[in-house]
């Protein structure tokens, strides 16, 4: 029997935060016995080269889980691709208070307010720099809560300097709908002024130390046609290298009724499926054709790896799956992309064992 499954109702049983917290000085201790690495057997070989990176296969963790990056290399034991930990402000802060974190089992669904509770980038770096995983990893960035908006570019400016040495590539997070005003930097001229002034840093960045790291955008599934127009345009004008569709949900209209389902705070797994794929085909429509986009929100097996692959993702991440599913899903999800990588593009390096390439702007 799948060992999860039988850890799950216990876990269930406790404060969401208390078993999260639990859970990862878990795995902590089975992976340096190596009996969590021993389990999970070894990750799905699908090299795929992205943003100019290898990725070991297609299937990422994404933010939020291990906000202060400190258990990389018990995730990587997973079988996971790429891993993304974060978000990280410049300054320690604790978060919104608690209760923040709230299970709706019925729809395999989480809704947080957590509110970037994170130790900040002097200990985030340090935790970084003593893994010993050496597969792609996204660092993911954010501004400080009692920062005002109107100097939010200077807290992202200070995340990137601090992050760029370490990340295989950097998250800029503007989506979140637990810190006051931040989503309002996805639109107008917000957006412009924050991508403009990180790709200026990155490209400082990139002569100082010889050695360009990739930016990505992540972006809400609230989003109408005419914003998803004008992130899609920015992307471009500005030479950011990825989107990451999508951060959780405001909306509630999948959860009506439920226990917790007026909570304030993001809504994510299986309810925000169909919103994130939506925001996913709307970029793919509008984007090169070999643009990058990593999605996210709402994946709980092979076929919603699959359906976020025929909107139009690159790349996948889970992270509400994995509360639900366990570490079994990791693999699932990634024998899933491989299969549907190979069965839509047939191409020599399917057949060779070489990295497929997908370019920014190919």
């Amino acid at each position: 029997m799948n060992p999860y499954a039988l850890a799950r109702p216990l876990l269930f049983a406790l404060d969401p935060e208390r078993a999260h917290g639990l859970t990862l000085g878990c795995l902590d201790g089975l992976a340096a016995t190596g009996v969590l690495a021993a389990g999970c057997g070894a990750p799905v070989d699908d090299p795929v080269e992205v943003m100019g990176l290898v990725f070991r296969n297609r299937v990422g963790l994404a933010a939020g889980l291990d906000k202060n990056g400190a258990h990389i290399d018990a995730l990587a034991a997973l079988g996971f691709g790429f891993i993304e930990v974060g978000t990280v402000t410049p300054r320690a802060q604790p978060g919104n208070p608690r209760p923040r974190l709230f299970r709706l089992p019925e729809r395999q669904a989480l809704i947080n307010r957590m509110g970037f509770n994170n130790e900040g980038l002097d200990a985030f770096v340090s935790n970084v720099l003593r893994t010993r995983w050496r597969g792609v990893l996204g660092l993911n960035i954010g501004k400080n809560a009692t920062t005002p908006i109107e100097h939010a570019v200077d807290d992202y400016r200070a995340g990137l300097e601090a992050v760029y040495p370490h990340a295989g590539y950097v998250a800029v997070n503007v989506s979140s709908p637990n810190t006051a005003g931040l989503r309002g930097l996805q639109g107008g001229d917000e957006l412009d002024r924050l991508l403009g002034a990180l790709r200026d840093a990155c490209d400082r960045l990139a002569e100082r130390h010889r050695r360009r790291v990739p930016l990505a955008l992540k972006i809400a599934p609230d989003l109408d046609d005419t914003q998803i127009d004008h992130i899609a345009s920015r992307l471009l004008v500005h030479g950011i290298d990825a989107v990451i569709a999508t951060n959780t949900t405001v909306s509630r209209d999948a959860v009506i009724g439920l226990v917790h389902a007026q909570e304030t705070g993001g809504l994510s797994g299986a309810p925000v499926a169909e919103a994130s794929n939506r925001v996913i085909r709307s970029l793919r429509a509008r984007l090169p054709a070999g643009y990058p986009i990593i999605g996210v929100g709402g994946i709980l097996g092979a076929d919603d790896v699959r359906a976020k692959l025929r909107a139009g993702a690159t790349l996948v991440q889970l992270y509400t799956g994995l509360i639900y599913r366990g570490p079994s899903l990791v693999r699932e999800a990634a024998i899933a992309a491989r299969s549907h990588a190979a069965g839509d593009t047939a191409s020599p390096a399917a057949a060779t064992g070489e990295p497929a390439r997908v370019s920014r702007m190919s």
